[in-house]
């Protein structure tokens, strides 16, 4: 299984790369290194808070197909001026049962790792392309990454995304907000929310849950890139109110907030120019 704080670097690599901007050149590729504080829950749902403060990889990459950049590594597989048809991937951080309360004496849980495709769909941009609003339709397979992965259902997590690139007052700082709801299946939420008879106890009874609403999710962030240093915060608002699996005996805040900031130093960048336009 992998480490705790190994799996929480992966976490900030979305935050470390740099915000939408209007459609300009850049470097096919950047390089650089920097360092991250993060604050978010065990799992969602959990009331207690993990800290880190740890060394983060910066890397942007604009391919024609495979790109990395703020919406993670992904491979573009049709475009076009409003439809964007993309593989997406997510991960998420193990989670040990004995620093957790709710789940003292259950199995711990494994780093997951998320892949399928989501098509995003361009609702409206202005005419310097600096402002957008998009929604995205992302439907991921899960599985446990540990010696021997199993598959852990699916989640779908649609969303509207707003970015802002031209802000009065702000040259260079860069603007995003993401605000949708998550659905699982039976097997994605028996991973984190089911506790099998034998783990039952007088404070915690055996429950199984079912697929459906797992809550809505907002996320806010904000960057500016230097000549040759990046920097970058966000905060992110769950409400599992209404989940499906609110009743579980392991979800113990139905309402929570998760952050981070981040600062990189770009050490390199490909003399070759492409133009990016998101």
């Amino acid at each position: 299984m992998a480490t705790v704080s190994g799996a929480a670097i992966v976490l900030v690599l979305a935050l470390a790369v740099p915000a939408a901007q209007a459609a300009e050149e850049q470097p096919l590729w950047e390089v650089g290194a920097g360092i991250a504080a993060l604050s978010f829950p065990a799992y969602r749902g959990s009331d207690q808070t993990t800290n880190f403060l740890m060394p983060i990889p910066y890397f942007t990459y604009h391919g024609k197909i495979l790109k990395a950049d703020r919406h993670g590594l992904r491979g573009q597989l049709f475009g076009s001026d409003r439809l964007d048809l993309t593989v997406s991937a997510a991960l998420s951080p193990p989670a040990a049962s004995q620093d957790i309360v709710a789940r003292a004496g259950m199995p711990d849980l494994a780093a997951t790792f998320e892949i399928g495709p989501e098509l995003d769909v361009t609702l409206w941009r202005s005419e310097n392309r600096a402002r957008s609003v998009k929604l995205l339709l992302p439907l991921r397979a899960a599985y446990t990454l540990e010696r021997s992965p199993r598959s852990i259902g699916w989640v779908a997590h649609p969303k509207l995304n707003l970015d802002v690139t031209d802000v009065p007052g702000l040259p260079g700082w860069k603007f995003g907000l993401l605000a949708g709801p998550l659905f699982g299946d039976q097997r994605q939420h028996a991973y984190f929310y089911s506790v099998a008879p034998q783990y039952a106890t007088a404070t915690r009874p055996a429950y199984a849950a079912q697929s459906g609403y797992a809550g809505m999710q907002v996320l806010a962030s904000a960057s500016k890139r230097f000549r040759k240093t990046w920097i970058g915060a966000f905060v992110r608002y769950d409400n599992l109110a209404g989940a499906s699996f609110e009743d579980s005996p392991l979800v113990r805040s139905q309402n929570y907030f998760a952050g981070g900031v981040a600062v990189s130093w770009i050490f390199g960048e490909s003399s070759t120019r492409v133009r990016v336009d998101e």
